[in-house]
């Protein structure tokens, strides 16, 4: 199965992609869309409406996994991260692929197994697991192959109620 985890952002978007077999981990790539900070919103979305895609259509995932909204005390960065996640589940959607959506708590808990870890420590596991020589920059692109890893540990039960309830 290949993954495609997103963590959501206006400024920066951090993807990760991943093949799960046999309990094995296979990276297939990693990195960041990263939009201006002096565009219009409306561009910036576009930027990460057409990143996604460009994902989509070069890794060709099965399943896309996606960090839910946590709302921290910014209300208006919460807004437009929530701009960001419309455009990329919207993208999702019209490329046909399952998506999955996970908390931050539920992330840190498949990874670390503590859903109240520190990012350090996510940033850690996430290097580990994967086998990577250094950890993934930026920590965004980290907390996105996070997700992945998160959807390949939780995913099986997931896609079976995803069934279930159509």
């Amino acid at each position: 199965m290949v993954i495609l985890g997103i963590d959501p952002g206006l400024a920066i978007v951090g993807w990760g992609v991943i093949e799960y077999k046999g309990s094995h981990f296979t990276i297939l790539g990693y990195g960041s869309i990263e939009t201006p900070a002096g565009m219009a919103t409306e561009e910036r979305l576009s930027l990460i409406y057409d990143g996604i895609g460009e994902l989509i259509d070069k890794y060709h995932p099965d399943q896309m996994a996606v960090e839910e909204l946590f709302f921290n005390t910014n209300q208006t960065t919460g807004i437009r991260v929530a701009e960001a996640r419309g455009v990329i589940l919207t993208q999702g959607y019209r490329k046909r692929v399952k998506i999955f959506e996970y908390t931050p708590l539920q992330v840190k808990q498949a990874v670390v197994g503590y859903g109240r870890a520190e990012k350090k420590q996510v940033i850690t596991m996430v290097t580990t697991i994967l086998g990577l020589q250094k950890p993934p920059k930026p920590d965004d692109t980290a907390d996105a192959l996070a997700i992945a890893v998160c959807h390949a540990h939780s995913g099986a039960s997931r896609l079976a109620a995803y069934y279930n309830n159509k």
